[in-house]
Formats: C-alpha cells, structure tokens, sequence
C-alpha cells in the first residue's frame, strides 16, 4: 500500500510542477493572468481614445504585452498623435507606451 501511496504522491507532485510552470510568464510568453490583465487594459485604453473628441476620426489599433501598449496605425495630425499618447498614459494599469503611429 505504501508504494502505491508514493507512485500517486509523486505523480501528484509532477503534475502540480507541469500546471505551474506551464501557466508561468517568460520574456516573449505572458502568463494566464498577465494577458487577462493586458486585455482589460487594452480595452480601457481603446475606450479611453474612442471617447477623446478629438480622436474620432483617427484609426489607432492598440496591443498591450506586460503592460506595455503599443499604439500603431494612422493619426490625421501631430495634436492628435500627442493626444493618444496622453490619452493612454493615464489609464490605470499602463507601465509605459510605444508610439508606432504614422501622419495620413
């Protein structure tokens, strides 16, 4: 009875590393908590600029990794460049922001 005891309390051991480091980050992989955290803010940040005035008719896309967002796509002039980028640092939760927009 014992061995059986130490086979399945050393299977359970395995298996418990394996779901653990399998959910972990890295330097190029979020964890599972980490993209739920990223999706919300991506979201925030996508409302934050879709409510700006000034931003309607811009085309931003926005992705987020680790807290950092990135905001690419296309901005009709350098106000509203400098106005998305104000607009994302104050959502909750952005760390910092990468500008990849480009002037139509």
């Amino acid at each position: 009875m014992t061995n059986i005891t130490r086979k399945l309390a050393w299977l359970a051991g395995i298996l418990f590393v394996s779901l653990t480091l399998g959910c972990a980050s890295t330097a190029k992989q979020e964890g599972s908590g980490e993209y739920v955290d990223d999706t919300v803010i991506t979201s925030k940040v996508k409302a934050a600029i879709f409510n700006e005035p000034t931003l309607k008719s811009a085309e931003i896309n926005v992705e987020t990794f680790k807290g950092t967002v990135q905001l690419s796509g296309f901005v009709s002039s350098p106000a509203a460049e400098t106005t998305a980028l104000a607009v994302t640092r104050k959502v909750a939760g952005v760390k910092s922001v990468k500008n990849d927009m480009r002037l139509k």
